[in-house]
């Protein structure tokens, strides 16, 4: 069976925190004691430096550090101090590391917004695609929808919504279950700002699917027909640009319908005679 050492203890650590004290810098250097309770921090502590994503001896500076100071000798339970000290020093440390800074400086609160600073080889998207500064979105309230009266004019987004919503009640949607749909996934990529970060939102939504009555598989075909598949293989395929997106660039009705894995991906999410009633 170990054996704790005396400084385990509250009243053990304050003693030895005191003695150390009076006899001056050094003894922390030469005493037998001293180095025993840097260990001992280590172990203790070493979990505690993983988990931020840091090293035991990590722990044992930050413990050091604190041990050394008046507010760990004449505390109640200097364990209790110490402890917190060295937690907050390793979640600084590794905000430190993040940011590329000192640890005194990841400490301001001019940097607690800040995220941690990444290579563009980190992401597989584009700089454009994800970073706001190169973002930009209509404000929809002042724009008013275009009349269509020229069918030889471009596919607009109220055009190919429409045209979106035919497609789905052709294969089997009731109209108001399938405007209900597209209208919701249109509002969040508009929202988002990105297609793929607007997929990744409505997977995770479980009040649409409740609407629509769909189980997550289905309702996860109705995304990648709409949206696109986000997978990095389908990026430049028919699969990977979704309805929406195909009829804008130009693609007509007919080639939707002769795409045979998209057709069967909405029909066989179709609700059933009666679903989605209280859309």
């Amino acid at each position: 069976m170990t054996v704790e050492p005396a400084f385990a203890t509250p009243q053990g650590l304050r003693l030895l925190l005191v003695r150390l004290h009076f006899c001056g810098e050094r003894s922390w250097e030469h005493d037998q004691e001293a180095c025993d309770l840097m260990d001992y921090a280590m172990g203790k502590y070493g979990d505690l430096a993983h988990k931020h994503g840091l090293q035991p001896p990590d722990a044992a500076v930050a413990a050091f550090d604190v041990m050394r100071t008046r507010a760990a000798r004449v505390a109640e339970d200097p364990w209790a101090v110490v402890t917190r000290a060295v937690q907050l020093s390793l979640i600084y440390e590794a905000r430190a590391q993040g940011l590329l800074c000192s640890s005194d400086q990841a400490r301001r609160e001019s940097l607690a917004e800040f995220h941690d600073a990444e290579r563009f080889s980190d992401r597989d998207l584009e700089l454009a695609d994800y970073h706001p500064a190169l973002q930009f979105t209509d404000n929809l309230e002042e724009i008013e929808a275009p009349k269509r009266t020229d069918e030889e004019q471009p596919t607009n987004a109220y055009t190919a919504l429409d045209t979106a919503v035919g497609l789905f009640v052709e294969l089997g949607w009731p109209e108001h279950a399938a405007r209900f749909a597209l209208e919701y996934i249109c509002a969040r990529a508009i929202r988002s700002g990105d297609r793929v970060a607007a997929y990744e939102s409505l997977r995770r939504d479980h009040e649409a699917k409740a609407f629509l009555e769909l189980n997550q598989a289905s309702w996860l075909s109705v995304l990648r027909a709409v949206l696109g598949n986000p997978g990095p293989d389908h990026k430049a395929t028919a699969a990977g640009r979704g309805i929406l997106l195909r009829l804008l660039i130009g693609e007509q009705v007919d080639e939707l319908f002769a795409d045979t894995d998209l057709a069967d991906a909405i029909e066989g999410a179709a609700i059933q005679s009666g679903g989605g009633s209280h859309v």
